[in-house]
């Protein structure tokens, strides 16, 4: 990849172009970095897929995108040259959750086939080739950068040094507690589902119906129903326990599962292929229906374990979430609400569930909120639920004593971007690159893409 590889980079060009030229394709080389060109039907594609997804970009796209790809390639040499490797089941499992979301989007796998204009099996080698490639971009970053750990003298400086204008404005943060019941379903209601599903398996079982037919009009799981019920190649570890133990044994694709009851509901499940340590599943998922009677009722208890713990002072808010709450995620952490997106308990408002929020805005810190009816986003069914504010930060421009995390988090962020900006330089100056008419005038993110003799010849 050093400039002495020029001639062996024109060459590789020039055979790749006489390779398009016998069969008779219309290609364009647009750029070429050390000895890897990148195609204009590349950026092509790039391009489309972003308009589909509707990510937006700042400047030409014509600019933008091959820059990217450059960066992508540098970093991919350098990958090679420590020789990172990136685990099979970790891209095959993104490769799947994306191919999901576009069938899912599109209605489809024909469907999905004819907006993309490539089959399944090579929309499935393209997207692992870039995810992979993803994966292992991101593994030399974080080789490069994992040294930058900043000092609280380190942060006092920077922020000391921020402009007025460049200190965030920190948005209003809470920590909330939450105690969680899901209602009483009677038995009738969850015999019946269970019935509704022995019918199912039994049609599929004796060849009258197929499962990919009942999961359309049946499965209440609605991302996967538009797919005939199809989940997509998993792990263990991306499936809920019960259902994972009951799939894995699956061993007859014409054959259904018996019922398993999970968090989510209730199933029935068909194999469709085991590839290693994934495999692929149909399932049809039936939920029982909570009455209005079911909520009233678990709201009742909830007041009147309210009542106990204010009025009575019974026991805490922490000591009734360790023994009555259902929320899995909150019970062994004393109810306490985890953000997802930081790692800490710290949520602005839009980032709660919407009921939890509404509930909140208005309490004071250490109040204890009334029982209210939410949707579980994890379960998707109701349940009802009590929440405590622990604590209230109100919006304001950040300061040390208050906001030291974030402040830490900027000044590590603007550390790592110096860092791989000056990396990527260097590796641009030691690298043979060459921009082709056309695809010149730029304002490039980074320096030295166009080299001297380029430069003279515009």
């Amino acid at each position: 990849m050093k400039i002495s590889g020029l001639f062996l980079a024109a060459a590789y060009a020039v055979v790749s172009l006489t390779a398009v030229a016998q069969n008779n394709v219309a290609e364009e080389v647009a750029w070429v970095v050390g000895d890897q060109p990148i195609w204009k039907s590349e950026i092509e594609e790039q391009y489309n897929n972003m308009q589909y997804e509707k990510m937006s970009l700042d400047g030409d796209p014509y600019c933008i995108i091959p820059e990217r790809m450059a960066i992508e390639k540098l970093y991919l040499h350098q990958a090679e040259l420590d020789t990172v490797k990136v685990p099979d089941a970790s891209v095959m499992a993104e490769v799947d959750a994306r191919l999901n979301f576009y069938i899912t989007q599109l209605g489809s796998k024909e469907k999905m086939e004819q907006y993309f204009r490539k089959t399944m099996p090579e929309m499935r080698e393209s997207m692992t080739e870039m995810v992979r490639n993803s994966y292992r971009v991101r593994m030399v970053q974080q080789s490069l950068t994992k040294d930058i750990k900043a000092t609280p003298s380190d942060v006092r400086k920077y922020f000391d040094g921020l402009p007025s204008d460049s200190v965030p404005y920190v948005p209003t943060q809470v920590e909330v507690q939450i105690l969680t019941l899901n209602p009483v379903i009677p038995r009738q209601e969850i015999e019946d589902v269970k019935a509704r599903l022995r019918d199912y398996a039994e049609l599929v079982n004796q060849g009258k119906r197929e499962f990919s037919t009942l999961a359309i009009l049946y499965s209440e799981d609605k991302e996967s129903a538009v797919r005939g019920g199809e989940v997509g190649f998993m792990g263990r570890g991306h499936l809920d326990p019960e259902y994972a133990a009951v799939a894995f044994n699956l061993n007859d694709p014409k054959k259904v599962s018996k019922i398993v009851e999970s968090q989510y509901g209730y199933h029935i499940i068909q194999l469709i292929e085991k590839r290693g340590d994934r495999i692929n599943t149909r399932h049809i998922l039936l939920r029982p229906r909570v009455s209005d009677n079911d909520l009233t009722d678990a709201i009742n208890r909830l007041d009147s374990l309210r009542t106990d713990m204010i009025d009575n002072k019974k026991f805490t808010f922490e000591e009734a979430v360790a023994y009555v709450s259902q929320d899995k995620d909150t019970r062994n952490n004393r109810g306490m609400m985890v953000n997802q997106q930081n790692g800490t308990p710290r949520f602005e408002m839009s980032e709660l569930p919407q009921e939890v929020a509404k509930m909140v805005s208005t309490m004071a810190i250490g109040e204890v909120s009334k029982p209210f009816v939410m949707m579980d986003p994890k379960l998707n069914r109701e349940v009802v639920a009590l929440v405590k504010l622990t604590d209230r930060i109100d919006a304001h421009k950040a300061n040390i004593a208050d906001d030291y995390q974030t402040i830490k988090d900027m000044y590590e962020n603007s550390l790592r971007e110096n860092l791989l900006k000056n990396w990527l330089e260097k590796k641009i100056r030691d690298t043979y690159v060459r921009i082709e008419e056309g695809w010149r005038n730029c304002d490039f993110q980074h320096k030295g893409w166009i080299k001297d003799k380029e430069a003279a010849s515009k």
